[in-house]
């Protein structure tokens, strides 16, 4: 290997790393290419384990349909006569000298010298050397595994779908070292278990798939307070959740659709594309190609009992990121930590209720001497020095703000048996229909919560504020404070005032109220609908839609406990 400066004077030293050994996976070529483009977008995708598609990576697979499929056969290089022509498709090699391993689009060549194509999606760009270097760099990957099986391969052709083009790439002394270093570099990020710094203001940031998660801008943003984010990690949440509540239904799948059935009766068929999870009430039964299906496509199914208590989710594997569960749980055991983490969501919390009580006060403005009591909270909450304190504090504020949550409710006399009266809080089971509502409400974004963060990578059962107990998903409490009265309470407020849930939509039984199946149906609307509802963020400025918020949240939080933000910043509205 040619380890030369690119110019006479560029001091640069070579930094290799040592062969592969042990159990240490292969590099695949692909990982290559990206840590070329992007070593935090490498590091993100090889040691984190994360993945989105974006419309190139789906272009991008649509473009290998044809040479992903294998053909052709790549004889050993000691039994090619020197007339034999070589064209094999969909060939993987690996080596374990160099650490490295590929999947080979196509492979042309005559007699011992072969040439490695690879399909790229879109057209050939018009740049100095015929390619970017991220694809140069891949390629001359592919040219240095052929040559490690004994091939000769002086040169390769990276093929443009869109335009037809074939760019011939040479693997000369500079391609070669820029290769290597590029090898050398993602091994050792990877072993250091350091993530690298997100780029600024970059171009490259908007076209990546990743960006959603890697949040660059943001990440940059609460580090220096500097340059607004860029509203590139918003984006348009087509998915929605799919809720199933009548009795003895089944779910199954059809072709790229699932199909819900009652009494053995279709009644819905939703698109599979279309489909954030399943939530599933009561005694609901799924097919196992159904599952596999969900499972394959990381679509999470949220089961709950038929009254709407949140038993749990079924997901795929799960998660690769072990690095962000490794934070989590060693912050969890660190009572520092904890008191430090736990504090922002409480006073996070307590600035929304005040928020939201200020903003839905029925009669007139809200009297100052609750916005003071509220300050006292805060202020309270801010000072304690320890979880007892702290939840001491909470409560002080909660007593507060549902003694006076009955100023947000529309009053409606005369509808029946029950109405929407509220004294206090009470749960286990409640009492009367606000309450009913309330508790419902909470589960639903308990569950939100807990598949949220599932899905970014958290343990949802091991928190900082809430002690772990049995069945309770602690972290999804804990970061589900500061929403309750901006998603939960909020959504019972519209949903009693709006007129979208009345009073004969309840059961009362032994002292217990519910939700009936029809009721449930409107509030679930309501909280989706909630869910849906764009705020404008009041650190980034861009508007986003809470469900696309919490995901949002639940990153931040994990960039705070790996080291790249001082603070987990807590969402407080305006």
């Amino acid at each position: 290997m040619i380890n030369e400066p690119l110019h006479p004077l560029q001091a640069e030293l070579p930094l290799p790393f040592p062969d592969l050994s042990g159990d240490l996976p292969l590099l695949p070529a692909r990982m290559i290419n990206e840590y070329q483009y992007c070593p935090r977008l490498a590091y993100l995708e090889w040691v984190q384990g994360e993945w989105a598609d974006s419309g190139d990576t789906v272009q991008g697979r649509h473009a290998h349909r044809r040479v992903d499929r294998s053909s052709g056969d790549l004889p050993p290089p000691g039994e090619i006569e020197a007339d034999t022509r070589i064209h094999a498709r969909s060939i993987t090699l690996s080596s374990n000298r160099l650490g490295l391993i590929a999947k080979l689009d196509l492979i042309e060549g005559e007699g011992g010298v072969v040439t490695p194509v690879d399909y790229k999606r879109g057209k050939r760009p018009h740049v100095a050397r015929g390619a970017y270097d991220p694809e140069r760099v891949q390629l001359c990957v592919q040219g240095m595994i052929l040559e490690e099986h004994g091939y000769t391969c002086p040169e390769g052709v990276l093929y443009f779908v869109e335009s037809r083009e074939r760019v011939t790439v040479e693997f000369d002394a500079e391609l070669r070292y820029l290769t290597q270093n590029a090898i050398d570099g993602l091994r050792l990020i990877a072993a250091g278990g350091q993530i690298p710094q997100p780029l600024e203001d970059s171009p490259r940031c908007p076209r990546c798939s990743l960006v959603g998660i890697c949040l660059p801008d943001e990440v940059n943003f609460l580090k220096r307070m500097e340059t607004p984010p860029r509203p590139m990690a918003v984006g348009l949440e087509e998915a929605l959740p799919v809720y199933v509540q009548a009795r003895s239904a089944k779910v199954a799948k059809k072709d790229e659709t699932l199909e819900i059935f009652v009494d053995d009766v279709k009644t819905q068929t939703v698109r599979l594309a279309e489909v954030s999870q399943l939530v599933l009430m009561g005694n609901v039964y799924v097919t196992t190609p159904a599952l596999n299906e969900l499972m394959t496509r990381e679509i999470p199914i949220s089961w709950h009992s038929f009254g709407g208590w949140f038993v749990g989710h079924t997901i795929g594997t799960g998660h690769k990121n072990v690095e962000l569960r490794t934070a989590q749980y060693r912050a969890s055991f660190d009572e520092r930590a904890c008191l430090r983490i736990a504090r922002g969501l409480v006073v996070a919390k307590i600035q929304n209720c005040r928020t939201l009580l200020r903003r839905n006060w029925k009669d007139s403005d809200m009297p100052e001497p609750i916005l003071d009591g509220f300050r006292q909270d805060i202020d309270l909450a801010r000072r304690a020095k320890g979880l007892a304190e702290l939840l001491g504090a909470e409560g002080n504020s909660a007593a507060r703000y549902f003694r006076h949550f009955k100023a947000m409710i529309r009053r409606k006399e005369g509808e029946g048996e029950l109405d929407f009266d509220f004294n206090r809080r009470n749960r286990r089971p409640p009492a009367d229909p606000v309450n009913a509502l309330l508790s419902y409400a909470y589960s639903l974004l308990s569950r939100t919560w807990t598949t949220t963060l599932s899905a970014v990578g958290f343990d949802p059962y091991r928190g900082f504020y809430h002690q772990p107990r049995y069945g309770r998903p602690a972290l999804a409490l804990d970061m589900m404070e500061p929403f309750r009265p901006l998603l939960a309470d909020s959504s019972v407020i519209q949903a009693i005032n709006n007129g979208e849930v009345k009073p004969t939509d309840f059961i009362s039984a032994a002292g217990s109220v519910a939700l009936a199946p029809d009721g449930r149906k409107r509030f679930i609307a309501a909280f989706e609908r909630r869910m849906s509802h764009e705020v404008t963020h009041p650190l980034f400025g861009y508007t986003v839609a809470y469900r696309r918020l919490l995901e949002i949240q639940a990153r931040l939080l994990g960039r705070f406990l790996l080291g790249e933000l001082d603070e987990y910043p807590n969402f407080v509205t305006r």
